[in-house]
């Protein structure tokens, strides 16, 4: 196994599950365990699963240029993030590509918390810094366990002094869960009305325990991409590159050009009229899932890539996110899939392919 730079305190709960810890973002990860990753995603949709997510990276920007440094890292304007709140929001490059994408959260006393994944939102927030009176701090203490399903809600709010259930979509607060000290958030990467419980490491392990004694049965993230595509949620590095524009990829929602200035503010708007592609999703004429990485035909011209594939056996259906030119892109479009390996037919479907109205997300 290779040396990794940052270690989950929840890593022994993992290898005892059977997984060997495989790299991303530089924590060793939970990609799979013994149990079926089919029968923890059917724990996710019918009663609650937790996902080990401490391979995100967690830093604090404190100080009084906090909201300006990361004003300008950002697409939307934190201006109208208050107190208790959070924001979903894509990060650019000078060329209005995207670098990453992040959740943002005030926690108030001029304190945020970004949380971010493998892309570049660390260096490009020292950038943004630069000669402001602002402190940037990793920490990777603070791990995270994101507990979704449908009784994510009643599990949590038993143990927990807080009124969970008033608790807004994209909220957060500080509270106790299970006597520890912690900031649970109503966030998460499934589809479904979820919980990111953020704790120290000194806890989060009787944490991880009391939860599995409840029911929460642990998630890998095998499990993690079935549920995350069903509901079309981008994975940086598959779904958007540096490469890519927030149009290209349907982040466009999150950019506010209303706003003052952004790192690629210039760039983003004059990519703004020419996508060089949607992302969309479509449902393959298979029993299994894709590998990626696949060509997409219309009437003999190439006109996409497959990204992100995955199985639904809940839905009986082989699913990939993928990018498409715009032409092609309209639901229903019948596609040719080629590859080395696989030949056969797609359609293009409307997304989320789950829950097309979110509303067990925002239940």
């Amino acid at each position: 196994m290779a040396t990794l730079e940052r270690t989950s305190a929840l890593a022994a709960r993992h290898a005892v599950l059977g997984s060997d810890l495989e790299d991303w973002n530089g924590m060793g990860t939970a990609w799979s365990y013994h149990s079926d990753a089919n029968d923890e995603h059917d724990a996710v949709r019918d009663r609650a699963g937790m996902f080990d997510m401490s391979p995100l990276k967690k830093v604090w920007v404190k100080g009084v240029d906090a909201e300006q440094a990361l004003n300008h890292l950002i697409t939307r304007d934190l201006t109208l993030v208050a107190q208790g709140e959070s924001v979903y929001t894509a990060i650019l490059t000078e060329q209005g590509g995207v670098a990453d994408d992040a959740i943002v959260a005030n926690c108030g006393d001029l304190t945020f918390l970004l949380c971010h994944g493998s892309g570049s939102s660390m260096e490009l927030l020292q950038q943004s810094a630069v000669g402001l009176e602002v402190d940037i701090q990793l920490d990777d203490d603070l791990h995270n366990i994101s507990v979704q399903g449908p009784q994510a809600l009643a599990i949590l709010d038993a143990h927990t002094p807080m009124n969970l259930a008033q608790l807004p979509y994209f909220h957060h607060q500080a509270t106790s869960l299970f006597g520890y000290e912690v900031r649970i958030s109503r966030t998460g990467y499934s589809g479904e009305r979820g919980y990111e419980i953020f704790a120290p490491a000194h806890c989060v392990v009787d944490i991880w325990d009391q939860l599995c004694e409840l029911g929460v049965m642990p998630c890998s993230f095998t499990a993690l991409d079935k549920v995350r595509i069903e509901a079309a949620l981008l994975f940086y590095g598959y779904d958007m590159t540096h490469e890519h524009s927030a149009w290209d990829v349907g982040l466009g929602f999150c950019v506010n050009l209303a706003k003052a200035d952004f790192r690629g503010k210039q760039a983003a708007q004059q990519r703004l009229s020419k996508p060089a592609f949607k992302g969309v999703g479509i449902s393959i004429n298979h029993d299994d899932a894709l590998v990626g990485g696949e060509s997409l035909w219309l009437n003999g011209e190439e006109v996409g890539v497959v990204n992100s594939p995955a199985y639904s056996q809940r839905m009986e259906q082989s699913l990939a996110l993928v990018h498409l030119s715009p032409g092609a892109a309209l639901a229903g479009t019948k596609l040719e899939v080629r590859s080395e390996a696989f030949t056969g037919t797609a359609e293009v479907l409307k997304t989320p392919f789950y829950d097309v109205n979110k509303s067990r997300t925002r239940a």
